[in-house]
């Protein structure tokens, strides 16, 4: 099947790669040369501006764009005026479920159709496949499903899930039609706001884990600070990197967060290449807004996203009037790290 890619960054350029050892066509296009000279020299047929790529397209043309949500709009202002009725635009990216059912509406509005596509597999997806959450209309869906088939990473050596009857829907092949449009991208920013949750447990579970001597270190002694009661419960230097391998192999919290976070810390247990500055795509907001919209407690994934937040240093002012705070109250004196 034919398609075009527009957008070849980290994971644009592998899923074209993939497409095309799956026998696909790939047309593609991206404002980096260089990126397009990349997968031109891998069998793609390259595009230097949006008229060439539009016109290398046989009708009807599938187009997929992987860009950052904030250009969407954009890209699809500059995209749909060169396309024509009957085609279809795949958006791959991390929108906002709520724009995909306003962009549906604005393409129908020119006769064409859009599948939104919420896309997790990161770099290691060339090889490992992608998991494909898919919304849109039915039949445009099912037209596009060799596509899915091939970006996905198949039943693999998954054993059925019990009580489940294989083969009865593509999930079982790591791609789903999960409903009419946002749909995809619905499901795709819940599974971002437990893959927050996920990533905060592990952090702070190693967080304690690496703390586990402070028995064995100096403390200062004055009003200010807590005692730790007995420094004897706390002599242990655990090896963090030994333990994540050790997890990994027939822990219940096995997973492949955990196989990653293996390999940071068996690269460098300290991970002194981090400064602990996380960002936030927006998928974890929207999650929280989802369950605030459906009055659904989430108190979990919202401390993962405020987590992320104060490791920006957006939580400083509060720290500074909590500590102006004692300094008024009680003269507490702020201790200088």
């Amino acid at each position: 099947m034919q398609v075009g890619m527009i957008g070849l960054g980290r994971m644009g350029a592998n899923m074209t790669s993939r497409l095309m050892r799956g026998g696909h066509e790939c047309v593609v296009h991206d404002n980096a040369p260089a990126s397009v000279e990349r997968l031109a020299a891998q069998g793609a047929t390259g595009a230097a501006t949006l008229q060439d790529f539009v016109a290398k397209l046989a009708r009807p043309r599938a187009i997929w764009l992987m860009v950052p949500a904030a250009v969407v709009d954009s890209a699809l202002a500059t995209l749909t005026p060169l396309l024509e009725p009957g085609d279809i635009v795949i958006d791959g990216g991390n929108s906002y479920y709520r724009d995909d059912i306003r962009r549906a509406s604005e393409l129908r509005a020119r006769g064409l159709h859009y599948v939104d596509v919420g896309t997790s597999g990161g770099i290691a997806g060339f090889d490992r496949g992608y998991c494909l959450m898919i919304g849109g209309e039915t039949e445009t869906v099912q037209h596009l499903s060799p596509l899915f088939a091939t970006l996905a990473p198949g039943a693999g050596e998954h054993a059925p899930t019990p009580g489940r009857a294989p083969g009865a829907s593509t999930a079982d092949q790591g791609y789903l039609h999960c409903g009419p449009h946002g749909a995809g991208h619905f499901v795709k920013m819940v599974h971002n706001g437990i893959e927050y949750g996920l990533m905060a447990a592990y952090a702070e579970g190693l967080n304690i884990l690496r703390g586990a001597n402070i028995g064995k270190r100096s403390h200062d002694i004055d009003a200010e600070t807590t005692p730790l009661r007995d420094p004897t419960l706390y002599q242990y230097d655990m090896n963090l990197p030994e333990i994540t391998e050790l997890w990994r192999r027939g822990s219940v919290i096995g997973s492949w967060l955990l196989d990653l976070t293996a390999t940071a810390l068996a690269a460098d247990p300290d991970l002194s290449d981090f400064q602990g500055r996380v960002s936030d795509s927006g998928e974890g907001r929207w999650t929280l807004q989802a369950a605030i919209d459906e009055g659904v407690p989430a108190p979990v994934l919202s401390s993962a996203v405020y987590a992320r937040f104060s490791s920006r240093g957006e939580a400083d002012f509060s720290n500074r009037v909590l500590s102006a705070l004692r300094h008024q109250f009680g003269g507490h004196a702020e201790k200088k790290s």
